[in-house]
């Protein structure tokens, strides 16, 4: 049994990214799986160390990646195939005048495009998406969204299901019909 070995590149501001980037290590370190964690300022996008899967991870702003993290994935260098993910921290979204929480689809129609424009990034490369998610931040300094523990234990488990096992998709659940 070979240990597998995932990249993690974020971009934390307030904090928020770098304590998912901590849970996630550990989440993926009980499954056997070992986790580099680097913030992008400390990491050189045209020499990514090789791994079995690639983790990007970016506060929302103003419904895009910050701009640290869009120039840093214009910048990746990796052959065409290599797999990726996604894991982004943005603002729980705000129930609208009636009390009603926009869903997935009408929050990406008013413009919050976090993980679509990582993704049309690293697909223009060649690269292969297997798993996105998105924890949510109640203010801009946290705390975290209740739950957010569970959210990562089962994003870890999409992302290395088993040793013996392939890497299957993740699908959302807030984007499914």
């Amino acid at each position: 049994m070979t240990t597998r070995m995932i990249e993690y590149f974020h971009a934390s501001k307030f904090g928020n990214g770098a304590r998912v980037a901590k849970e996630i290590q550990k989440q993926l370190a009980a499954r056997g799986v070992t986790v580099s964690v680097h913030h992008i300022r400390d990491a050189n996008p045209r020499q990514l160390p090789p791994a079995e899967v690639y983790l990007f991870s970016s506060p929302g702003r103003m419904g895009k990646p910050i701009g640290s993290m869009r120039r840093f994935l214009k910048k990746v260098d990796l052959p065409a195939g290599s797999k990726y993910a996604i894991l982004t921290t943005e603002m729980a979204p705000r129930p609208d005048k009636t009390g009603r929480v926009p869903s997935e689809e009408e929050l990406v129609a008013k413009g919050q495009r976090v993980r679509p424009i990582m993704n049309e990034i690293l697909e223009s490369k060649g690269l292969v998406n297997i798993a996105e998610d998105t924890v949510h931040a109640t203010a801009m300094r946290g705390p975290l969204e209740e739950g957010w523990q569970r959210k990562l234990q089962a994003f870890a488990a999409c992302i290395a299901p088993g040793q013996d096992t392939a890497v299957e998709p993740h699908v959302d659940p807030s984007t499914t019909p």
